[in-house]
Order: C-alpha cells, then sequence, then structure tokens
C-alpha cells in the first residue's frame, strides 16, 4: 500500500473520528437549550450521554494526538512523544526485538526446519543456473586477479622461492629421488633401452670394429684372420648385451644397481655434493635472476587463469561444471550429504544470530535513532495512525455511555 493510500485513509478516519465529536457537541448544545425549556428526564439522559461522549473524545483525542504531534501546537509537557523520544523509541524497540524474537528458543524452531539442501539442489540442477554461476564466480576471480599488484605479487613469489631454495637441499633430493626409481625398479627399463641401444650400435658398425682390429694386429696375420676376430667381437659384445637387455635378473643389472644405490648414497651423505648444488643453486637462484623466473611464472599464470575464466569452452569451467553435476546430484540424492550440509548451515546460522543479537538490537535502535523526529512521527501515523482513530471513535461511544450510567445512578439515587 502506497503513501498517498494511507494519508487518504488516516484522513478520513480522523475526520469520521471528528465528526462523531462535533455531532456530540451540537446534541449537547441542543439538549442544553432544550432542557431550559422541556423539563422532561429523557432530555437529561441525552444530555449527559453527549456530555460525557465530548469528554471521551477530547480526552482520546489529546491522547492520540500527544503521541505524533503538539496538540493544537501547543508544547504541553510529555506530548509529540514519538518525536522526543525517538532515540528511547529506539532503544526499547531494539531490545524487544532481541528479548522476544532472538532469543535462543524462538529462533531454534525455525533454524531446525532450515531445508538449504533442497533449495540449493534445485536451484543448481537447472542449466541456466549453472552458468550464471560459474560466469559469476569466474567474473568475481577475474577482476580479483586483475586488481592484484604484479610487483606484489612477483616480489611474493620471490621471497617464497628464496625461503624454500634456502631450505631445500638438493643432493637430498636427488639421492632420494634415485632410491625412489630403484626402489620402484623403474630403473630397469633405462637399463633395457641402453642396452638394446648399444647392442644395435655394435650390429650396425662391424666394420669400425674390423678396422680398429686390423690397426692393433701385427702385419704378418692375414685380414681373413683380422675380420674373423672382428666378427666374433662384434659377436660377442652383440649377445652380451642382448642377455642383458632379455634377462631383468642379469648380473649387470644387478652391479648397476648397486652402483647407482652407492651414488645415491654418496649423493646424500658427501659434503662435497653438498657444496656442488649449493654452487648450483646460487648461480642459478640470485636475486635478479629468481625475481625474472617469479616474474615469468606470475605472468604465464595470470595469462593462463584469465584465459581460462573467459573462454566458456575451457578446460577449467568444464572441470568445474562437471564437479557442480557430481555437487548437484549428490545435494538431490545423497540423504547423509544433505543432512551434513542442513547441519553445517543450520549450525552456522544458529551460532551467527545468537553471536550477533546484540548488533542487531544495536542496529534497530541506531536506525531509529537516526531517522528524522518528524519523518519517524509521520511514518508511525500512517502506519497506525488510522487504527488509533478508533480509540477516538470508542472513547465518545464508551465516554457517553459511562456519563450515562453515572447520570442514572445519580438521579435515582
Amino acid at each position: 500500500m502506497n503513501d498517498d493510500l494511507k494519508k487518504q485513509q488516516l484522513r478520513n478516519h480522523k475526520m469520521l473520528a471528528t465528526g462523531l465529536f462535533i455531532l456530540m457537541a451540537v446534541v449537547f448544545v441542543a439538549m442544553t437549550i432544550l432542557q431550559k425549556q422541556n423539563p422532561s428526564h429523557w432530555i437529561g439522559y441525552i444530555r449527559a450521554f453527549s456530555e460525557a461522549a465530548m469528554v471521551g473524545a477530547l480526552a482520546d483525542w489529546f491522547a492520540v494526538t500527544a503521541l505524533f504531534n503538539y496538540p493544537l501546537g501547543i508544547k504541553i509537557p510529555h506530548t509529540n512523544l514519538i518525536e522526543n523520544s525517538k532515540e528511547k523509541i529506539g532503544d526499547n524497540l531494539g531490545n524487544f526485538v532481541v528479548e522476544n524474537f532472538l532469543s535462543p528458543q524462538n529462533i531454534r524452531p525455525y533454524i531446525q526446519k532450515l531445508k538449504v539442501s533442497v533449495y540449493a539442489g534445485e536451484w543448481l540442477s537447472k542449466e541456466r543456473n549453472q552458468t550464471v554461476l560459474i560466469n559469476e564466480l569466474s567474473s568475481i576471480l577475474i577482476n580479483i586477479i586483475n586488481k592484484l599488484d604484479d610487483e606484489a605479487v612477483v616480489k611474493f613469489i620471490t621471497n617464497k622461492a628464496e625461503e624454500m631454495a634456502d631450505s631445500i637441499k638438493l643432493n637430498s633430493i636427488i639421492g632420494n629421488g634415485i632410491e625412489y626409481i630403484l626402489n620402484k625398479n623403474d630403473h630397469q627399463r633405462l637399463i633395457t633401452g641402453l642396452s638394446s641401444q648399444i647392442k644395435n650400435y655394435i650390429l650396425e658398425n662391424q666394420q669400425l670394429v674390423t678396422e680398429r682390429v686390423e690397426r692393433e694386429s701385427f702385419f704378418f696375420i692375414p685380414k681373413s684372420v683380422d675380420s674373423k676376430i672382428s666378427e666374433k667381437i662384434t659377436k660377442g659384445l652383440s649377445d652380451y648385451f642382448r642377455e642383458v637387455e632379455e634377462d631383468l635378473k642379469h648380473p649387470l643389472r644387478t652391479e648397476i644397481t648397486n652402483k647407482i644405490f652407492e651414488f645415491s648414497k654418496e649423493l646424500k651423505e658427501e659434503p662435497k655434493w653438498e657444496s656442488e648444488f649449493e654452487t648450483i643453486k646460487s648461480e642459478f637462484l640470485q636475486g635478479e635472476k629468481l625475481n625474472q623466473y617469479s616474474n615469468d611464472i606470475w605472468q604465464s599464470l595470470k595469462s593462463s587463469l584469465i584465459t581460462e575464466l573467459t573462454d566458456q569452452d575451457s578446460k577449467l569451467k568444464s572441470y568445474i561444471k562437471k564437479n557442480l553435476d557430481e555437487f548437484v546430484s549428490n545435494l538431490q540424492n545423497d540423504e547423509q550429504f544433505q543432512n551434513r550440509i542442513d547441519s553445517w548451515v543450520r549450525l552456522t546460522a544458529y551460532k551467527y544470530i545468537l553471536k550477533n543479537t546484540k548488533g542487531f538490537g544495536e542496529l534497530i535502535s541506531t536506525t531509529v535513532g537516526n531517522w528524522e523526529g518528524k519523518e519517524l512521527s509521520r511514518k508511525l501515523e500512517l502506519e497506525v495512525g488510522k487504527d488509533l482513530q478508533f480509540i477516538r471513535i470508542n472513547g465518545t461511544i464508551v465516554g457517553g455511555l459511562v456519563g450515562l450510567i453515572i447520570y442514572t445512578v445519580a438521579h435515582f439515587i
């Protein structure tokens, strides 16, 4: 209902209450004049009714008017109560709401009825809403990324990298990495591959072996013998590496494994290796270089994130969409998951409301206190003034009846 309609209704009810008062005044004057000319008893009863009705009407008019204004503009003490007591009204209203509406026993039944999971599941199940949510989140993240100070982010990454570099012992990390590979037996594939490569190289380069044998042999040994020898060497070596390639338990594999284990242990324990890697770190992670690395990392990450968040068909958005679908499915079908979500929301809402009840009271008190007195008075009069006019009407009628009863009793006594 708009203010114009409320003003019109208030005017109508004021006119009705005032009109009733005027009617009683006219009746009283008429009965007073008539009583002087006619001594009939019934005139006295009507006169007593109208007289008491006027008094009741005036008393209630004063009471109702005193709430919102000064009666007849006269600054009588304890009138225009709303405007003069708005701070106290705000405090009392705030305390009233807190004590009667935000008490634990009052809010608990409403909190327990909360079923956020149902509403969230229904809302998120719609494709359009999912798109809106993802786009809004993307816009927020893009805005945050663009507002970040690049220089501050690069400095942060640089500082963290320096902290990590100082605490990292590369020799231990590499040594442990080698041991991890050995324990997983992944190095066997490397040995197999190298054995195959060496075997193939030997077979493909038999002529080199022959030339080497001829160069190193004595001049009186026939070339046919040298050729036979190179053939034997080539075959022997290739067969040997074929055995290594095919036999996972070949002794050479065991020997290589043991040597690598020894090397990894040496990497972790020998001071010289620690010193070597510290030198490498200091060369590659100098302040200027590290700052450049950090800047490159941040610019690359920033560009990738913005691209992923902007492109509607990006892998990141597809990943979010997939997980969102799974979340919606759980919200709609997993009762245990629903109960966990609802319990968390209820507990959080309950704690938040109880924790901030004082704040709610202060908000109401401050809001009312900050209103202009006349504006507050006008607002309240528009809201309840129409009903208060019935007090004037009832006061007129009840006052008249009481006056009539008193007159009747006095007359008979």
